[in-house]
């Protein structure tokens, strides 16, 4: 009876050493972690917020592994047995530690994103990720005794092997790098490339770049041909942006008056309409006389691209109203055709 009970126990303790600690790790994260949370949104940095976030997930792994530990210290293994257990233990210590690393740097780029700091693109956190994996797991065969030198050489091989076969892939891959260096594409941005196709730029991975047009449709852009594209930025060098609205009059208009009109109504529209940029003085400009009018411009600035439309909308419904006020004509058109009969007596039809 007391041999079976002592059998008993030397696998009952390991077994609860185990299981505890994935308890305890479980506890730590509901309770530890969740009361650092709430510390860390009262602060204004950010990146405490990001540690907490990195180790949720992970914690639970380490706990667990410590009991593993136990476990196999307590159950006296013999060493044929307990040194593969150890190594494996290992590896998987060295990647749940890899696992927390990737979050935090992923997580800290996309806060940097957020700031300003950084693109907020899947392309950098993927290549950021993939990179620390990598690390990790050469680390791991590294200690675990399997020498990683004939590994990167095969890699290396064997890389340019995959490189002849996936070009198109690389391509699009080193075109959405170069576009990131470049720093004139930023996710966020609204722009228009050369062949017409327009939007702002949702997101930019590994192979294509993103775009969310005005309608809510998404237009998906190869990287190969968004580093190659003639590309308009309307964020770059800044969000502002001036425009002009066409507008013309009868001849023979008081033109100081039509100019005096049309700047009141420009700069009502510029202080008081949402998405105009308050205090530029906007500009009048003749330009042209066409067959029965004189051309000019209004010369605003929005303080976003998107805004123009509603700010031209309403300096035309304005500005009609004021000349149909002040008696200025807009030009119709018209045409004057001259008739003339050569030779005696009218045609025959």
């Amino acid at each position: 009876m007391t041999g079976r009970f002592n059998e008993v126990t030397t696998y009952l303790v390991p077994a609860a050493a185990a299981l505890g600690g994935c308890a305890v790790g479980l506890a730590v994260q509901r309770t530890v972690l969740a009361y650092l949370n709430r510390l860390a949104k009262r602060t204004a940095w950010k990146l405490d917020d990001v540690v907490v976030y990195a180790l949720r997930g992970p914690i639970v792994a380490w706990f667990t592994l410590l009991g593993l530990y136990t476990a196999v210290e307590l159950l006296q293994l013999p060493s044929s047995v307990e040194r593969p257990l150890g190594k494996a233990l290992l590896v998987l210590t060295i990647l749940s530690v890899t696992w927390a690393v990737t979050r935090f740097t992923v997580e800290a780029l996309r806060e940097s994103a957020t700031q300003g700091a950084l693109p907020s693109v899947s392309l950098i956190a993927n290549v950021a990720a993939a990179v620390i994996w990598v690390l990790g797991v050469l680390v791991a065969l590294e200690r675990i005794g399997i020498s990683i030198t004939p590994i990167i050489t095969a890699l290396g091989v064997g890389g340019l092997a995959v490189a002849l076969a996936l070009q198109d892939t690389l391509a699009n891959l080193f075109a959405g790098l170069r576009v990131l260096a470049a720093g004139k594409i930023r996710s966020g941005d609204y722009i228009k490339l050369e062949s017409g196709q327009e939007g702002y730029v949702q997101d930019i991975t590994w192979a294509q770049t993103t775009l969310r047009e005005m309608p809510n449709s998404l237009v998906i852009v190869p990287n190969s041909k968004l580093a190659t594209a003639i590309t308009v930025n309307y964020h770059l060098p800044e969000t502002e942006q001036g425009f002009t609205v066409k507008v013309s009059v009868a001849r023979g208009s008081d033109l100081a008056e039509v100019e005096r009109v049309a700047l009141e109504v420009a700069r009502g529209v510029q202080n008081e309409v949402a998405g105009a940029v308050r205090g530029y003085e906007p500009v009048i400009l003749f330009q042209g006389f066409g067959e029965s009018s004189v051309d000019f411009v209004a010369v605003l600035r929005a303080a976003r691209f998107d805004t123009r439309g509603g700010l031209i909308h309403e300096f035309i419904r304005r500005l009609d109203a004021r000349f149909k006020a002040e008696g200025i004509e807009v030009p119709y058109p018209t045409r004057t055709v001259h008739l003339s009969r050569t030779g005696e007596g009218a045609p025959r039809g």
